[in-house]
């Protein structure tokens, strides 16, 4: 169930800002209350108050990316952003519920601590990021795309917590031989310059330096290999390189039984949850779409899904009834002629898949999983990319990891991309990483990415 990658640096980053909260509402209540500050402080509904005002803060936070560890220089007038946000939050909260209410003036004192507070807490983590002594010192063992990505992760990516102390030879020219390789790794143990050794050999079999891998990593350097580790720091598998031996006897893609019926269950609780919130909704969209274009409500369209079978994807009308009459199949483009003016408003929201919940109590498609193509499209993409089929093999979604983590794609490329966070959601499958895919996906639909 817990199968996803969470770096232990990011949990310390959220549980930290945690604490920052919960020690400035403590700060503004012990300087509002004074001496019965220690009676509130152990009161069990004001420490439930201070609990509800950290998670609201954690939501804040998540909205506004402020756990993204690659700008935490450029986070503080977000902070301030936020704070303003939950005084008016905790006003109306006040206002709403009176029993809310702690003493006068201590949730605006707290909220004044909190900026700064919060502030030095980022701070503070991002310079001990960048503590030599509590970085790894890596050895990058390889040329060409797979370590040319891995090397441009590790140097521009400080969260990360490794320093790049070489590599083997340029990642634009040929690798280097057997022998001259083993040398290298034998200099590295000898002066103990390493930590971690990272595989990224195109050519495994005829040059890799095996007896001295082994060697190093029964010394205590951590020997990783190049595909799994772009998949941990990236969220992505790379195709290109990838090698069938890897996904025969590596971790993941854990199809069981128990997690098609887990997952199942989750869909469908979405699903009606889902469908109960947008119902209401249903009557205003059927009325624009009509009053703005002619042609039916609703869209029916052939999709591609679990092992390949095709299937009806039902989807809200937001482009013109004779889009595809001269042009056949064709992918949506960033202001695309044949969407209407109430689509181009839909697709935004994303509120002209709400009948794809339908789909999803269908047992079409589930609520979390790689976004379904048209067959015309798959065809095409089966031959010019290697290993598309295998996103075939769990259902596909109304939303997806390839959906948060890089958006629509339109192109031979673009559909490249995708894939490699598909085939990471297909080799993580799991209820945590749906429900983590959920999460962000409201982020995602309320800033408005990805649609098109």
């Amino acid at each position: 169930m817990f199968t996803p990658y969470f770096p232990t640096r990011r949990l310390i980053l959220i549980f930290g800002e945690f604490v920052t909260i919960a020690v400035s509402f403590s700060i503004a209540l012990v300087i509002c209350s004074g001496e019965a500050s220690r009676t509130l402080l152990t009161n069990q509904q004001v420490s439930l108050k201070i609990l509800l005002v950290a998670t609201l803060a954690f939501f804040g936070a998540h909205f506004f990316e402020l756990h993204n560890q690659r700008r935490l220089a450029n986070q503080y007038s977000k902070i301030v952003i936020l704070v303003g946000i939950l005084s008016f939050a905790l006003a109306a909260i006040g206002y709403v519920f009176p029993g809310f209410k702690v003493e006068p003036y201590v949730f605006l004192t707290g909220l004044f601590i909190l900026g700064g507070a919060w502030s030095l807490w980022l701070w503070t983590y991002a310079r001990v990021l960048s503590i030599p002594v509590l970085r790894e010192r890596v050895y990058l063992l390889g040329n060409g795309e797979r370590a040319s990505r891995i090397r441009e992760a590790i140097e521009t990516r400080l969260e990360l917590g490794m320093d790049l102390v070489g590599f083997s030879g340029s990642c634009d020219h040929g690798g280097s031989t057997n022998e001259a390789l083993a040398k290298l790794l034998r200099d590295l143990e000898n002066h103990r310059t390493v930590d971690r050794v990272i595989v990224a050999l195109s050519d495994r079999r005829s040059i890799m330096p095996v007896n001295e891998l082994l060697h190093m990593r029964l010394q205590g350097v951590q020997v990783d290999d190049g595909t799994s580790l772009i998949e941990k720091v990236t969220g992505k598998i790379e195709v290109d390189e990838l090698h069938p031996s890897w996904m025969i006897f590596g971790d993941g893609f854990r199809l069981t039984r128990r997690h098609w019926i887990s997952r199942r269950i989750l869909s469908t609780l979405l699903a009606l949850t889902l469908s109960l919130l947008t119902l209401p909704l249903i009557p205003f969209i059927a009325l624009i779409i009509r009053c703005t274009s002619a042609g039916p409500l609703l869209y029916r369209q052939k999709r591609v899904g679990l092992r390949d079978r095709v299937f009806e994807c039902l989807k809200f009308r937001t482009m013109r009834a004779d889009a595809e009459a001269d042009s056949g199949a064709t992918w949506a483009s960033d202001d695309d002629p044949r969407i209407t003016r109430a689509g181009r408003v839909l697709r935004r929201l994303r509120l002209d898949e709400i009948p794809q919940l339908w789909n999803v109590l269908r047992g079409d498609m589930a609520f979390v999983g790689p976004r379904p193509e048209r067959p015309e499209f798959v065809m095409n993409l089966n031959e010019q990319i290697p290993y598309y089929n295998i996103r075939h093999v769990v259902r596909p979604g109304i939303t997806g990891w390839a959906q948060i983590n890089y958006g629509y794609g339109s192109s031979v490329e673009e559909a490249k991309e995708k894939l490699r966070f598909d085939l990471y959601y297909v080799r993580n499958v799991s209820v945590m990483l749906d429900i983590l895919i959920v999460f962000y996906t409201i982020r995602t639909v309320l800033k408005g990415r990805g649609a098109r």
